[in-house]
């Protein structure tokens, strides 16, 4: 008999325990908040201080000339945008918009700046057309090489739009062609040292869709991690 009560309690326990896990995985907050941060050479990057949470202002700008990255994993050469502007109808001053845009989803989330350069030769980030057209649009990160706690400061980074890729302003639903603002909300990600989240659910995620414009839990909270909360004045 003392075995079979021994045998029940711990069968009461074991469902109890079960009971606790299931309630708590019900309980479990809604939003998938998942995010990978980007590393080179074993390294994670980031802007600024080579600390997690420390805050960075960074520069960027359109290129105006054609551009060589020699040995550069992806956006190896660059050219400005202005004939991808025209082929696709979009005005210049709505594209430069549209980048400002995709600059601030990153600063009203994570204590990051940034602040546009006229001279492309003094800039952070640089944001151009593919000189040699290929897949979508990329981002290449440079690290500056200096390194603490298994993190490096970033010396450039470079984002490239495909000019023979269809891209549009705006969601109409139509996955073949791709938002202006939102891939470049996405390769700014990466140039601020965010990797892709996986396949869906994030902006930082890696296959386009048009099931959300603004950055999501994953977004934000890599980007916090990188460069903290945003510092309201």
């Amino acid at each position: 008999m003392r075995t079979t009560a021994s045998r029940l309690l711990a069968t009461f326990r074991l469902l109890a325990l079960f009971l606790v896990m299931s309630a708590a995985a019900v309980a479990t907050p809604p939003g998938d908040a998942r995010f990978r941060l980007l590393k080179l050479d074993g390294y994670h990057v980031k802007w600024g201080t080579a600390e997690f949470g420390a805050g960075a202002t960074v520069t960027y700008a359109f290129v105006n000339v054609p551009r060589r990255f020699d040995g550069a994993r992806n956006c190896e050469e660059l050219v400005p945008v202005d004939a991808l502007a025209r082929q696709h109808r979009i005005s210049l001053a709505i594209l430069h918009e549209e980048a400002a845009a995709a600059f601030r989803m990153w600063e009203r989330v994570a204590n990051i700046s940034f602040r546009r350069a006229e001279n492309p030769d003094e800039a952070d980030i640089l944001i151009g057309a593919q000189g040699r057209p290929r897949g979508r649009a990329y981002a290449n990160v440079i690290p500056r090489g200096d390194k603490a706690d298994g993190i490096q400061g970033i010396q450039q980074a470079v984002a490239c739009l495909n000019p023979e890729h269809r891209w549009k302003v705006g969601f109409d639903g139509n996955i073949e062609s791709f938002d202006i603002r939102y891939t470049l909300v996405h390769e700014i990600g990466h140039a601020i040292g965010l990797d892709h989240a996986g396949p869906s659910g994030q902006v930082m995620s890696f296959s386009y869709d048009e099931a959300h414009y603004e950055l999501q839990p994953g977004d934000i909270r890599g980007a916090q991690m990188l460069y903290g909360i945003r510092r309201m004045n």
